[in-house]
């Protein structure tokens, strides 16, 4: 898809989404809610990246033009006025003499030229078809830069979702460790307990609220990069409220067959033929050049004194010029062969990251596999681990669990909880690299 088009329609979401959200934002002017197709279309309307690289696809988009290419006809104008006194002292064959000092004379001229060129050993053509090139290249370099923008803020975002469930996690643990305290009071009242053991939970809840604090400075921490990269206010309140869904569908078949059609990949190969025609055009400036000619000219010569007092010449001429290269020095030979010499080095560069792609796209693949893998299983440990410590809290209010027991049914549920989300935030991470490197995030 055209990388314009692109940005086209994610500016026509994101401000159809300001719209429809306009109420909210009027009441809550210093929160933001933030949702992933809200973050991507702000990323996209305000990256400096992106407005670069469409500055330089507009440039390019300029450049490509015949005239640049020296295909397109010259015409130019030029006129001189001359004003002159002069010193005469003329002796003519006939015996006259002339002496005059302080002779005035006037020189006009004036003229409007053109010329067209006829050959040049097809360099223009080389040229323009160069100019064509590097607009294409320049728009799959935009391309490029909006797949790593939405890439870079999907995994930002989701990272604030993966900080903001470990606060999840760890409220829950707090609601249990508040519960066994709570059990543990009513047993002081009784006499069933000691204070060793009502200690104990105190600084275990005490423990657990300091990791929560902990927590929320780093989900802040994450929103604030977020924020950073949508170029908006870190000062802002952020509100995102979503949950990591992972792919499951996902063929490492298809993503390799696709790297080729990578922007980047798409960007060398069109900076080969770049080269390629760099060199057709080094070798062209060897040939003969050829151009058509016209002027009309207006050309006024008058004298106070002299042998002519005035001569006064107008008239249309046209001709054909020749240029022909013999001898420089060997500099066209030599810039030729360094141009081929680039055209392979860029051969070279595409295969290097085509290399480095298709090892990528292996490496994440696997790391994709192997997360969605340990995700099932992790989920159902995560499911146990919950349904252990409601039960454990049951039994412990029962008095059939001993404080040992709850926290190493709250550190369980801890560990797992942790271990679900990070498994699920790779999945999705490594997801999201995938489609980068096959050039299908949307």
């Amino acid at each position: 898809m055209n990388p314009l088009l692109i940005l086209k329609c994610k500016k026509n979401l994101l401000l159809m989404l300001l719209l429809v959200s306009s109420s909210a934002f009027s009441m809550q002017v210093d929160s933001l809610t933030i949702t992933l197709e809200d973050a991507i279309a702000t990323a996209l309307k305000n990256n400096y990246e992106i407005e670069i690289a469409k500055n330089n696809v507009e440039a390019n988009t300029l450049l490509n033009n015949y005239g640049v290419a020296g295909g397109l006809p010259l015409v130019t104008a030029a006129a001189t006025n001359t004003e002159q006194i002069t010193q005469i002292n003329q002796k003519l064959n006939d015996g006259t003499e002339i002496n005059r000092n302080a002779a005035a004379g006037n020189n006009t001229q004036a003229s409007l030229n053109a010329s067209i060129l006829l050959y040049n050993g097809k360099r223009v053509v080389s040229t323009k078809k160069r100019l064509a090139e590097l607009q294409n290249q320049s728009a799959e370099l935009l391309n490029s830069q909006i797949q790593n923008t939405i890439a870079l803020v999907m995994t930002s975002y989701y990272d604030v979702v993966r900080q903001l469930s470990y606060l999840n996690t760890v409220r829950t643990s707090i609601q249990a460790s508040e519960k066994r305290l709570e059990i543990l009071k009513v047993r002081k009242e009784a006499g069933m307990a000691n204070n060793a053991d009502l200690f104990q939970a105190q600084i275990d809840l005490n423990t657990l609220n300091q990791t929560l604090l902990d927590q929320q400075m780093v989900a802040q921490v994450a929103k604030t990069e977020l924020l950073r990269i949508l170029t908006l206010d870190p000062k802002v309140a952020v509100t995102i409220k979503d949950t990591i869904l992972v792919d499951n569908n996902m063929k490492l078949e298809t993503v390799l067959d696709r790297i080729v059609v990578n922007a980047d990949v798409k960007a060398a190969d069109h900076q080969i033929r770049i080269n390629e025609l760099i060199v057709r055009e080094t070798a062209a400036a060897r040939y003969p050049t050829v151009r058509f000619n016209t002027a009309y000219n207006y050309s006024r010569n008058q004298n106070a004194a002299g042998f002519t007092l005035l001569n006064r010449a107008v008239g249309p001429n046209a001709g054909i010029s020749l240029a022909v290269p013999i001898y420089n020095g060997s500099a066209l030979k030599r810039q030729q062969q360094v141009a081929e010499i680039n055209t392979e080095s860029a051969k070279f560069q595409r295969s290097t990251i085509v290399r480095d792609y298709n090892a990528g796209a292996v490496k994440m693949f696997q790391t994709y596999l192997s997360s969605l893998q340990q995700l099932e299983t992790q989920k159902l440990n995560y499911n146990l681990s919950k349904q252990l410590l409601d039960l454990t809290l049951q039994r412990f209010e029962l008095i059939q669990a001993t404080i040992i027991d709850v926290r190493e049914a709250q550190r369980s549920f801890e560990d797992a909880g942790y271990r679900m989300i990070n498994l699920n935030y790779a999945a999705k991470a490594a997801e999201i690299e995938l489609k980068r490197l096959s050039n299908t995030l949307q």
